[in-house]
């Protein structure tokens, strides 16, 4: 009974320390002084500095544009290699499935540096398309590592059975194993794109003037006491929680819809 008593309080502990920073944050974004430790009162100033502010709202801009982009060019790019890793040799998939992982595990700041240093090295100027193409480098192995066991499941002959029956290569590749890999596909695609949208560290390294992500602003402006910050991050909060409740919510309503239908 103690045992349990103590479960409960050490999880309900663990539940408060990760959620009242948000709480704190979405509070005090109402804030009408810029005391972060003081509330004085309801206000929605620091929302309308925040929209005021062009610098917020193209950081705002570039970080959803770099994250969409960076999530469906890594999405087909990565299924692509999973699929064609799928029907290759053991000693060519063991090891690029090897190399794949090297991103995944090298900590973030030797990859900017290391990106840094190829397109410094190359010539290339900073900006939008180094940090794009920088995304998606270190996005594509998160989608090859989510599709690859969905791969390992589907009936090794179940390509040659479709040709069989009539389809060409594409069709075969299209109708029958991308449904049948849709979750790994979908899963690599929202790791890719919360990985892109949060990331600071590559970020940092590989922009140029004038294109900075919201990670790269809030840094920016976490040097200077500005309440907006909060308004900012309560924003992405919301998003984030609207899109995950969707997500949830969504599959639920289509299977009481199929379940209807049947009766």
């Amino acid at each position: 009974m103690k045992k349990h008593i103590f479960t409960k309080i050490f999880i309900g502990l663990t539940v408060i320390f990760f959620y009242l920073p948000i709480v704190y944050t979405v509070i005090f974004s109402f804030n009408s002084s810029r005391s972060l430790s003081v509330f004085s009162g309801f206000s929605l100033q620091w929302y309308q500095k925040m929209f005021k502010n062009s610098d917020m709202m193209d950081s705002i801009f570039y970080t959803i544009v770099i994250a969409v982009l960076a999530t469906v060019i890594s999405t087909v790019a990565g299924t692509v290699t999973a699929i064609g890793l799928s029907k290759s040799n053991k000693i060519l998939k063991g090891v690029t499935e090897q190399i794949n992982g090297l991103p995944i595990m090298n900590p973030d700041i030797v990859t900017g540096i290391g990106l840094l240093m190829l397109f410094s090295s190359l010539a290339v100027s900073k900006g939008f398309m180094t940090l794009l193409l920088s995304h998606v480098m270190f996005c594509i192995p998160y989608v090859i590592l989510s599709v690859m066991p969905k791969l390992r499941s589907l009936d090794p002959n179940i390509l040659d059975a479709a040709m069989d029956l009539g389809c060409t290569p594409v069709q075969a590749l299209i109708r029958v194993i991308v449904p049948q890999i849709t979750s790994g596909i979908f899963a690599g695609a929202l790791i890719s794109f919360t990985m892109s949208f949060d990331d600071f560290v590559i970020s940092y390294f590989v922009t140029g003037n004038g294109v900075n992500n919201i990670s790269i602003m809030i840094y920016t402006m976490s040097k200077r006491i500005n309440p907006s910050i909060n308004a900012l991050s309560t924003v992405i909060i919301g998003i984030i929680t609207t899109v995950l409740l969707i997500l949830n919510i969504t599959p639920i309503i289509l299977e009481k819809r199929k379940e209807k239908r049947k009766k």
